[in-house]
């Protein structure tokens, strides 16, 4: 099988799926070709094939690395080296991340973060549902800093945490706007609109997740969503009540960690709370 390299992806073509409700996986999680090919529910619509990556990327160890990974240039380096140091100040005092991560947050949170704006090289405007520490959003903020009309609305409900986003914002010039509130709330009021990407991190399972997104979703918008082990259970479960389709693309930073790209969001069912 012919294999097609993009940059930091590697395609493996595969015969696109019959109209069928389910499909069985078609590439083992193990292997050389660490690759994730879910069920999907194909609908009126097919999906594109599943896309991968082969194993694991290279540890991002620090801000070399990371620049030469990105290709970013040293303006950009020296503002997420200015992040990594307000995280950490702040960290004394607030809660953002696990603390055994702090050490390796080049690899853990920048990277992890990074390799979404290769999903969508072309997007404007972003919106980031419970940004926490700023991951994904604020690291994505500050890649396409200069980028002209670029935005990133970064969601959090808590107050503290808003205060960190703000403080890393305001001194790196990141573009973003920083909204405290509940998510639907948010959405129900207006002010941010539909976007061209909606991301997540860790904030909740997919079926909910993707009721929260549906506030800020219009016909071409593209979910990016850093899932875990319990993906597949959590597509099979978001499929029972919404309609959507999605892509797989394994992480760069964790053998058991991908990147869920949803399109086409149909919701049924509207949102019963969130987190962040």
């Amino acid at each position: 099988m012919r294999e097609v390299r993009i940059k930091e992806r590697t395609l493996y073509p595969l015969t696109r799926p019959p109209l069928a409700s389910t499909l069985s996986p078609v590439v083992s999680l193990y292997g050389e070709r660490q690759a994730f090919a879910f069920e999907r529910e194909v609908g009126r619509h097919p999906s594109p094939p599943v896309r991968s990556m082969t194993r694991t990327s290279p540890h991002i160890a620090g801000p070399a690395d990371f620049a030469a990974a990105f290709a970013v240039p040293r303006e950009t380096v020296e503002k997420l080296e200015l992040y990594a140091e307000l995280l950490r100040k702040w960290q004394r005092a607030i809660n953002l991340v696990a603390p055994s991560t702090l050490e390796d947050v080049w690899h853990r949170h920048f990277t992890d973060c990074a390799q979404l704006i290769n999903h969508a090289p072309n997007a404007e405007s972003w919106v980031d549902l419970g940004s926490g520490a700023g991951f994904p959003g604020l690291v994505i903020a500050i890649i396409l800093a200069n980028h002209e009309n670029h935005i990133v609305h970064l969601i959090e409900s808590n107050g503290r945490k808003c205060a960190f986003l703000s403080e890393v914002a305001r001194k790196t010039g990141a573009p973003v706007k920083v909204h405290e509130g509940r998510i639907e709330d948010l959405a129900r009021g207006g002010r941010i609109g539909a976007a061209d990407v909606v991301t997540s991190r860790a904030l909740a399972p997919l079926k909910l997740l993707l009721q929260l997104a549906g506030g800020f979703w219009a016909e071409g918008t593209l979910g990016l969503f850093l899932k875990g082990r319990e993906a597949r259970q959590e597509i099979d479960e978001a499929l029972q009540q919404l309609q959507f389709e999605y892509d797989c693309a394994s992480s760069r930073t964790s053998g058991e960690g991908m990147i869920l790209e949803v399109r086409k969001l149909a919701l049924k069912d509207k949102p019963s709370g969130s987190e962040g």
